[in-house]
């Protein structure tokens, strides 16, 4: 039998990663749909090509806790019945739901970001050490090549192996979440992938807090 609290919480999830921040940043301080220029991706990245830091860190944060949240809300919104792995399980799913919310915005015309904020959202809450491991990582991946897209499609690559070979993780669900970050965050920059092969890619200008060429 379906668990009421187990349903509610999914919804709240999803409905919590729906909200489109950098659209909502975009329209309200510039008057502009952020999915209309740049890469046309409502997310940090683009949010920062566009407006800048000031307007993109803030969205970077907001989509990160989105998730983290919605991860948490297992606290509150559970099955006393369930087994550890039953509850790692949901865990997933609520954090599921926010990047799936993310990404598939029911509140802006499904038609959201990557998932890759939201995501680092849910392996800060599952996750908290082997986050800061790929933080390095992405630090220093953006220092040598200064491209936002392959820092975080070479980081996902190595979460699982971090996760399982540097932490030991032995959780099924947690262990399968590890493996499924790998897969999803390239194919949902298959278009970068794409500019990547080209040599069209933007790179991060630290000096100028844009994206240049």
């Amino acid at each position: 039998m379906i668990n009421i609290e187990i349903v509610a919480g999914v919804l709240i999830a999803y409905l919590l990663g729906s909200i489109p921040t950098a659209v909502i940043v975009g329209k309200t301080f510039f008057g502009i749909d952020i999915r209309t220029v740049g890469s046309g991706n409502a997310g940090a990245t683009n949010t920062i090509r566009i407006f800048g830091l000031k307007a993109g860190i803030p969205v970077l944060l907001f989509d990160v806790f989105k998730a983290f949240v919605a991860v948490k809300l297992s606290l509150i919104l559970n099955n006393p019945a369930f087994t550890e792995n039953e509850v790692e399980a949901y865990k997933i799913i609520l954090g599921g739901a926010a990047v799936l919310g993310h990404v598939f915005p029911v509140f802006a015309s499904f038609k959201g970001g990557k998932g890759v904020a939201t995501i680092v959202g849910m392996l800060i809450a599952l996750f908290p050490m082997a986050f800061l491991v790929i933080l390095g990582c992405f630090t220093i991946m953006m220092f040598i090549t200064r491209i936002v897209s392959i820092s975080s499609i070479v980081c996902s690559i190595l979460f699982p192996f971090i996760e399982i070979f540097l932490f030991n993780e032995t959780s099924p669900p947690l262990f399968i979440l590890a493996i499924s970050v790998a897969i999803f965050i390239p194919y949902t920059h298959r278009e970068n992938i794409k500019r990547l092969l080209a040599g069209t890619e933007k790179k991060f200008d630290f000096g100028k807090n844009k994206i240049v060429k």
